[in-house]
């Protein structure tokens, strides 16, 4: 029994030095870091799912790889962040900064983006299918390739964006603002653009 215990306390003194503690904030599955400072904090490949990270401030965070499935990101700071890779399936991203983000492959898939600001973001190879980008702001961000099969874009600004190639089919755009955007050679099967604002839009119906 002492044999055990003794090789039991080192494994456990070893999990207490993994689980990283940054401004009260632990990082583990389930967290709860909100309103925090963790401006450029490196995350890359941490398993955050189930986590709340509400308000919190992850500008030009290195978050590669990283799982935020159905983690709460509302009103999250996430400005110029690398999420390369990441996972947010059916995460909550409502009123999030995104500007300027790496977002290539990124899997949102479920998510919910509404009055979320992607500004210049790079969501090039995303999956967001079934994704609501409801209001969300998306001028000049690069969608090429990205898979968009039945995303929701009622009213979302989307001038100027590069959705080159990408799958947008059965997605909402209705009402949304597309003018200057680049649809080039993208599947346009069964999407929705009634009352959209497509002035200079390459490839729009």
């Amino acid at each position: 029994m002492l044999w055990t215990v003794a090789l039991l306390l080192p494994a456990a003194a070893v999990l207490a030095q993994d689980l990283r503690n940054v401004d009260g904030c632990y990082i583990r599955r389930g967290t709860f870091c909100e309103s925090r400072n963790l401006n450029r904090i490196d995350l890359s490949g941490e398993n955050l799912q189930n986590s709340q990270f509400t308000r919190s401030n992850l500008s030009a965070a290195r978050l590669v790889g990283t799982r935020f499935d159905s983690a709460n990101l509302s009103f999250t700071d996430l400005r110029e962040a690398d999420l390369s890779g990441a996972s947010l399936v059916r995460a909550n991203v409502r009123n999030a900064r995104l500007g300027a983000a790496k977002l290539a492959g990124v899997d949102l898939r479920g998510a919910v983006l509404q009055n979320a600001d992607l500004t210049e973001a790079d969501l090039r190879g995303a999956n967001a299918n079934n994704a609501d980008f409801t209001n969300a702001r998306l001028g000049r961000a690069r969608l090429d390739d990205a898979d968009l099969q039945r995303a929701n874009f009622r009213i979302a600004n989307l001038h100027g964006a590069v959705l080159r190639g990408a799958n947008l089919q059965g997605a909402d755009f209705s009402r949304a603002v597309l003018e200057n955007a680049d649809l080039t050679g993208a599947n346009l099967d069964q999407a929705n653009f009634r009352d959209a604002r497509t002035m200079g839009c390459i490839g729009c119906p």
